[in-house]
């Protein structure tokens, strides 16, 4: 199983970035697909989450609006547009995948099976 985020990098506020998640080993459209993000002596934040068939969207509140998680279940690989970035979204960002997530789990970063390595999110002011 492998998870592979990338697309991160340094931006000014205000600016966008557009994250991926490419997968392989598992089958994609089983799980719904999170995003998290971690800050140094943070635990995991939960940003997003998109259900298998993308008819479910999930945002935390800090991002509504700005963010969006879209997913191509042809190429086993999710999406995270990030717009008007500001400098507080500034983290490493990982994706995760689940397949036996509820609304109450969404976020919760215990509640996924498979996780990627990071990619830095650095947003200057």
């Amino acid at each position: 199983v492998q998870l592979q985020a990338s697309g991160g990098g340094l931006v000014q506020a205000g600016g966008s970035l557009r994250l991926s998640c490419a997968t392989s080993g598992f089958t994609f459209d089983d799980y719904e697909i999170g995003w998290f993000r971690q800050t140094p002596g943070q635990e995991r934040e939960g940003v997003s989450c998109i259900s298998r068939r993308d008819e479910n969207t999930y945002y935390a509140a800090s991002v509504k609006g700005r963010f969006t998680t879209s997913r191509d279940n042809a190429k086993n690989t999710v999406y995270l547009q990030m717009n008007n970035l500001k400098p507080e979204d500034t983290a490493v960002y990982y994706c995760a995948a689940g397949d036996r997530l509820i609304l109450s789990t969404l976020k919760v970063a215990d509640a996924y099976d498979y996780w990627g390595q990071g990619t830095q999110v650095t947003v200057s002011s």
